[in-house]
């Protein structure tokens, strides 16, 4: 009696065929081909549709995942479940910086120094960075691209003092 299903799927046979496609192609997103797969486990028109722990376990999901899925299809239809909808707070909306950009940012701090400099300082970086960058990129947010890379300014020896071998060295 507790195992009923709340949310139906029947897909006509276009959209099978469309998701199907969908599903093959290389440009589709892992999350969208992750609820592709969801609504062709769960669909009730093509064959005999899987109970909710099958669907889990055959798309490596969580109950949750397929039941928001199979919610989204039902009350918005298949256009909402095809779409990633991302949040004005969300931080992946709200980065100026892509990867080609931190990318331009560790070839320039790996770089050799500027002429009258021992290394490379983050106020260097800053004022370089204006120049190649198209958006103006703040000292927090270079130390951050530079601390996700684990570089260092002073791995390298200077040959003053010898490094001392920690644990994890």
């Amino acid at each position: 009696m507790g195992n009923r299903k709340k949310y139906h799927v029947i897909l006509s046979d276009e959209e099978v065929t469309r998701l199907k496609k969908l599903a093959k192609s290389a440009e589709s997103k892992k999350l969208i081909r992750k609820r592709i797969n969801i609504l062709l486990d769960m669909d009730e028109a093509h064959g005999k549709p899987l109970t909710y722990k099958q669907c889990v376990k055959s798309n490596a999901t969580s109950v949750m995942n397929v039941y928001h899925v199979l919610h989204t299809y039902s009350t918005q239809g298949l256009e909402a479940v095809l779409t990633i909808k991302r949040s004005s707070k969300s931080d992946v909306s709200n980065l100026k910086v892509d990867g080609r950009a931190e990318a331009q940012l560790i070839q320039l701090a790996c770089s050799k120094a500027p002429e009258g400099h021992a290394r490379w300082t983050l106020n260097l970086l800053v004022e370089k960075s204006r120049a190649i960058l198209d958006v103006p990129v703040s000292r927090a947010t270079i130390g951050r691209i530079l601390k996700k890379t684990n570089y260092s300014h002073t791995l390298t020896t200077t040959g003053a003092s010898r490094r001392k071998k920690t644990r994890n060295s």
